[in-house]
């Protein structure tokens, strides 16, 4: 009865409210679900709901290839989704609605379908938690603020400045002028966070024109992390919308500018609830090494989740401050596994390589797995790097959308912490997009060919 009491409570503080959407998240981080009205919500969080089961498993635009027989070959049967307690919040960009968000079981069993991105991140987590471990969590999302107007063959255009009026031309990294000129979107976005319970904290100015990153607290429970990020995405997007513009987790919207990532901090806890990594202790810098190795022997191995389309491998070039080999250091941004600042209890490695739209859930199990394979190994990472990590791209990583996918369906490590069949699956749906995306001509091909 604690969700049905969720309800009831929430419902008593919202009086007003009309509908509830459930929100699930796909394979490619995108959000999905229904629109329930208010006289349907108690059946809801009583029963579940219907939607089709096959949609974890869909591409950027929806469609099915029908991976392993899912879609198409079982008849596209529903799975009953049932919602997540403590996730029941207002939706402050629509008037009277509610979100919960909701995970999809098999109807007839109440299994858990194992392809669906937050079972895989609780199935990583549950390997690590079995050997004695406990992650610690947060994420960063970078984003680029844009107008709703598009420039030609629907290129994004810089947004207006609310201050000015005047479209921005350059980014100003750090700029607190330019906090002050979008304080009005950057407050909202701080608020919606704060009803909807995402514990947003600093924001930043990126290098880009109109990037901004927001940094989320950690969390103990990397699957709440890991639904914060999601969250967070539509959050900006609404909140955008409210403002006159639009935001995008693209990670290249702009060829000539900063990408976009989805960093992500992560430290372990060991029995006694101390931190593994803590400089402190005799092994802690020696545990933060085995960590770091494991991130470097599974980086060519989950490549194709850190970078689920062809725009993100435009991120990955020399000098441009994202992670071109598998190096790690401390206080160093040109490196794929930064060691911050810090001591103590806060010691960690940040993962600096996922693209901005990638998908949480699956970053975060890859990141995680990487870590536990690298401690229970006693891998060795090499020396720290001290300079600048990227001034040449290292040949033996799979850079490109087809290597990167390749080199996930023959993954050796990952299997084991994000299932047998996962990778293959993942694959099998960015291969189908991959082929879409390429069976219509562009105008390049026009310009260059006919």
């Amino acid at each position: 009865m604690g969700e049905r009491d969720e309800l009831e409570r929430f419902l008593a503080d919202n009086p007003g409210t009309t509908h509830c959407d459930v929100v699930l998240f796909d394979l490619c981080g995108n959000a999905y679900g229904k629109r329930l009205p208010r006289s349907h919500m108690a059946k809801l969080f009583d029963q579940g709901s219907p939607v089709c089961a096959a949609m974890s498993l869909v591409d950027v635009q929806g469609n099915t290839a029908d991976p392993m027989g899912y879609g198409f070959s079982d008849g596209d049967p529903d799975a009953n989704v049932l919602p997540i307690a403590g996730t029941l919040v207002p939706v402050p960009w629509n008037e009277g609605l509610a979100q919960v968000m909701g995970r999809p079981a098999n109807a007839a069993t109440g299994e858990l379908f194992w392809y669906d991105p937050r079972t895989v991140l609780e199935r990583t987590v549950g390997i690590v938690r079995e050997a004695g471990l406990s992650p610690v969590v947060a994420a960063e999302l970078e984003s680029y603020l844009i107008d709703m107007e598009r420039g030609e063959d629907g290129a994004p255009l810089p947004p207006r400045s609310p201050a000015t009026g005047a479209r921005e031309s350059a980014g100003k990294v750090l700029s607190l002028a330019k906090l002050d000129e979008y304080q009005p979107i950057l407050t909202d976005i701080e608020d919606t966070c704060r009803r909807q319970n995402v514990p947003s904290s600093t924001i930043i100015s990126e290098y880009g024109t109109g990037q901004f990153g927001v940094n989320l607290e950690h969390r103990e429970d990397p699957v709440r992390a890991a639904d914060d990020a999601c969250l967070l995405r539509r959050i900006v997007q609404a909140v955008a919308r409210r403002h006159g513009m639009e935001a995008t987790f693209l990670s290249k919207p702009f060829p000539d500018q900063a990408g976009s990532g989805l960093h992500v901090h992560a430290s372990l806890l060991d029995a006694t609830g101390e931190n593994l990594f803590d400089d402190r202790s005799p092994q802690g810098q020696v545990m933060l090494g085995h960590a770091a190795a494991g991130l470097q022997a599974t980086m060519a191995e989950g490549m194709a989740i850190f970078a689920p389309n062809i725009n993100v491998f435009r991120r990955f070039e020399a000098n441009n401050f994202t992670p071109v080999t598998k190096d790690w250091g401390e206080n160093n941004r040109s490196v794929a596994f930064r060691v911050p600042v810090s001591s103590g209890a806060s010691r960690r490695i940040e993962h600096r390589i996922a693209g901005a739209e990638a998908n949480p859930y699956l970053v975060i199990a890859a990141v995680l797995a990487g870590m536990h394979h690298g401690i229970e190994n006693r891998l060795d990472p090499g020396e720290k790097h001290a300079g600048n990590a990227g001034a040449e791209v290292d040949d033996s990583l799979p850079l490109t959308p087809w290597d990167s996918l390749r080199a996930l369906r023959a993954a050796k490590i990952l299997p084991r912490w994000l299932g047998d069949d996962y990778p293959a699956i993942y694959a099998s749906v960015k291969e189908a997009e991959l082929a879409a995306f390429f069976a219509l001509p562009s105008r390049r091909e026009f310009d260059w060919y006919l």
